[in-house]
């Protein structure tokens, strides 16, 4: 059996030596806090450490992606469904119609589709959106579309570039679902066809991450059956 001794009185830290040991691992766990977890978390660098790591990109993505999930369990924005165009209209512009975007969550109204001199074709939708962005803001606009339609759109920015993730949220989504159709970062512009891989909405989320406003036009012409802004 061994026996233990115990320390003596002066062998204990003194408290002052004790609050000294406290403060440094608080500043300690502050420098990480800054340097790393709000980096790599957030995508809040307030150092500018944590971009030269790198951690303020992965911290970006996270934000997007939890911005992404609470879009789609958010319920839709009211629409305000189309209405018919004076013939006139038609005759002039062939349907031709515009829609600007809130600056907030608010609904788009959708324009109305393309006359059809033929009763085979169907009608063609086409919309204009414009969304203006601050600096670190974010908008998404989504496209209610049934699956294997499809529709041709292009986007571009005017002031600066922004971070895009075009993706698909189907009808009661499981949590965590993710279907991208491309993204990117620092765009100006982006022009293709979506076709839907399933009924749900379709659509674009844009993050303006420079120091000055960015205006986002997006133009879109196919098969849906509505479009609305939802972030």
């Amino acid at each position: 059996m061994y026996n233990t001794d115990l320390p003596t009185r002066a062998e204990l830290p003194s408290t002052g030596k004790l609050l000294r040991s406290t403060g440094i691992a608080a500043l300690v766990a502050v420098a990480l806090l800054l340097t790393t977890v709000l980096p790599a978390e957030y995508g809040i660098d307030p150092t500018g450490i944590g971009r030269s790591l790198g951690l303020t990109q992965m911290g970006d993505i996270k934000v997007s992606l939890a911005a992404e999930a609470t879009a789609a369990e958010t319920p839709p924005a009211r629409i305000i469904e189309p209405t018919p165009a004076p013939a006139e209209a038609h005759a002039h512009d062939h349907g031709h119609d515009h829609a600007s975007a809130a600056p907030s969550a608010a609904p788009i109204a959708a324009v109305s589709p393309l006359e059809s001199t033929s009763p085979e074709v169907l009608p063609a939708r086409q919309n204009t959106v414009t969304v203006k962005l601050k600096p670190g803001e974010a908008a998404e606009v989504k496209l209610t579309m049934r699956k294997d339609a499809s529709v041709t759109y292009e986007w571009s920015t005017a002031g600066g570039p922004v971070n895009y993730d075009t993706h698909g949220d189907p009808v009661r989504a499981p949590k965590g679902f993710y279907h991208g159709y491309g993204k990117g970062r620092n765009e100006t512009g982006n022009a293709g066809t979506l076709q839907a891989a399933f009924d749900g909405k379709h659509g674009w989320y844009w993050r303006n991450r420079s120091g000055a406003e960015v205006t986002v036009t997006l133009k879109t012409s196919g098969d849906y059956d509505s479009i609305e802004r939802v972030l």
